[in-house]
């Protein structure tokens, strides 16, 4: 379902410089993690052998970017924020967020664009990295990079149908209900296996990289 809840986001009084990154950590923090996740993912091959080590990392990252973007920098940046609750039916209500209108005058366009770009990039790195590693075989890392994709592109998802105001029910909302899931249950459980795992599967093979 659809909820159309314009909280009033807080004023923080910034100037009127719409082309200043009033926010600068903020930013910082939007493309940290994404940026983090590509790398470790590409460059894990030339500094272990452990695949359980890169998995973990890997995955770590990808979910502390999807609840930092969810749940911070969209709100922060450019005044839009979805989540979902179970109703007393039991049922999954989506709820997108949007900025007031005499609030928009706070919104940094350097930031929209920042935001924007990021949000869109990170699911077309990954998007090619599954074919690279679908063509290459190399089904181990095949399983990290739908990771990656399935938690970059249900924020992008979620992020343009509360922009759009849709209220339809269809691939968002699952590809964004199973990355939610999947984020909350997974992430400890990620942490514990680094330490109590180790060595390497049978066919894994080092990450694959654009160089093909």
């Amino acid at each position: 379902g659809y909820i159309d809840n314009t909280a009033a986001f807080q004023d923080f009084g910034f100037d009127d410089n719409t082309n200043k990154i009033k926010n600068p950590f903020v930013t910082i923090f939007h493309l940290f993690f994404k940026m983090s996740a590509l790398t470790v993912y590409l460059l894990c091959g030339f500094f272990s052998d452990s695949f359980i080590s890169a998995f973990v990392t890997v995955t770590l990252l990808l979910s502390l970017d999807f609840w930092t973007v969810k749940n911070i920098t969209g709100r922060i940046m450019v005044g839009l924020r979805w989540w979902n609750y179970i109703n007393d039916e039991g049922k999954s209500v989506w709820v997108f967020e949007q900025r007031k209108s005499d609030q928009q005058q706070n919104t940094s366009t350097t930031e929209v664009r920042i935001f924007w770009a990021a949000l869109i990039a990170a699911p077309l790195m990954w998007a090619l990295f599954f074919l690279v590693a679908l063509f290459k075989f190399s089904f181990s890392w095949l399983v990290l990079v739908m990771i990656g994709l399935t938690l970059s592109g249900s924020n992008l998802l979620g992020y343009l149908r509360c922009k759009m105001g849709k209220s339809d029910e269809g691939v968002g909302s699952v590809m964004s209900g199973v990355a939610n899931q999947y984020m909350q249950k997974q992430m400890m459980s990620n942490l514990m296996g680094m330490f109590k795992r180790g060595g390497n599967p049978p066919n894994a093979q080092g990450p694959t990289n654009l160089t093909v």
